[in-house]
């Protein structure tokens, strides 16, 4: 049965998805967003994505979702196609699939999304249960073979990639993969990463977060294998440590000019880098973050400069 809340967002979606609003995008003045290639294929990715945790979460399962059609709009309007989302983002993955729908984008994006059926406290996967959540994936965003899905911190391996090497080969997924957040993991990470034939994996990954460029990230370049970044901002983290500061002036000899673009191009900087996917629900903001895959990215020795820039500085 269908709930007020869902055809309050359902209606919204289908009235707004022929129009947009005109204030919503810009042109980043005809520049060619930077792409970086997935080793196992050679398909080039703009580098800067999209994600659907936090903030884009939050208004997915609000009564008014049209914001994010028009982030979406402005994703792929401005030379975007990645989006990461996964099934336990609330109602991202099944409010960002309906938009991709109803805006006729399901060729543009890149749909990156993952599968956990484990429980808190359990070690294993129902495998049903699995096949059950990624055949929901296939529904939401209508599109066979779907670009990516990975194993969703690492949650029984054996039994989900299994799976996910199944449907590799059957052509229904086109690249496959493993995620992890947690430092104390990387280990774990880097054994899958070793020993299953996997495309991508997504790690954090920021200026101020760079445990995984110390064994992770240099083993995805020896291996072979796309990276997607996660949490660039560190959450609010990095926001809460330059609130109320002004950008220092030789961010702009590599193209920063906003704080959101130094976060973002300090990470794709990084040579493992494949796509970096921050969360927003905001249209200006996914502008703004688009704008830091443009132009210059910043070299060893200035990325050294960003680092004890924002070390020098206190956590709010």
């Amino acid at each position: 049965m269908i709930t007020r809340r869902d055809y309050l967002k359902y209606s919204a979606l289908a009235s707004a998805a022929s129009t947009l609003q005109s204030s919503v995008l810009w042109a980043l003045d005809g520049e060619t967003p930077i792409t970086r290639t997935i080793p196992s294929s050679g398909e080039e990715l703009p580098i800067v994505g999209l994600g659907s945790s936090a903030t884009f979460s939050s208004v997915a399962r609000s009564d008014d979702v049209s914001a994010l059609q028009d982030v979406l709009r402005t994703l792929f309007e401005n030379g975007g196609r990645v989006f990461d989302t996964a099934p336990s983002y609330g109602a991202s993955e099944e409010v960002a699939g309906t938009i991709v729908q109803k805006i006729n984008a399901t060729e543009k994006v890149f749909w990156a999304t993952k599968v956990n059926v484990v429980e808190r406290g359990s070690d294993s996967a129902n495998p049903d249960a699995a096949r059950a959540q990624i055949e929901r994936s296939f529904q939401h965003i209508g599109k066979d073979p779907i670009d990516l899905i990975q194993v969703h911190n690492l949650a029984d391996i054996s039994t989900q990639m299994s799976i996910l090497k199944e449907l590799k080969a059957e052509g229904r997924v086109r690249y496959i993969g493993t995620t992890s957040t947690r430092t104390r993991h990387y280990p774990y990470l880097a054994k899958v990463m070793r020993e299953e034939p996997i495309d991508f994996i997504g790690v954090d990954y920021a200026v101020d977060n760079r445990e995984s460029a110390k064994t992770i990230l240099p083993l995805a370049q020896d291996l072979g294998i796309a990276v997607l970044a996660y949490v660039p901002f560190g959450r609010t983290r990095l926001w809460r440590r330059v609130a109320g500061r002004k950008m220092p002036t030789w961010t702009t000899e590599f193209g920063a000019n906003t704080w959101a673009q130094f976060f973002i191009k300090y990470v794709a900087a990084h040579p493992a880098i494949t796509v970096v996917t921050p969360a927003t629900s905001k249209p200006k903001h996914m502008l703004d973050n688009l704008a830091a895959g443009v132009g210059e990215l910043p070299d060893e020795t200035t990325r050294r400069r960003m680092e004890r820039l924002i070390e020098s500085l206190p956590l709010a």
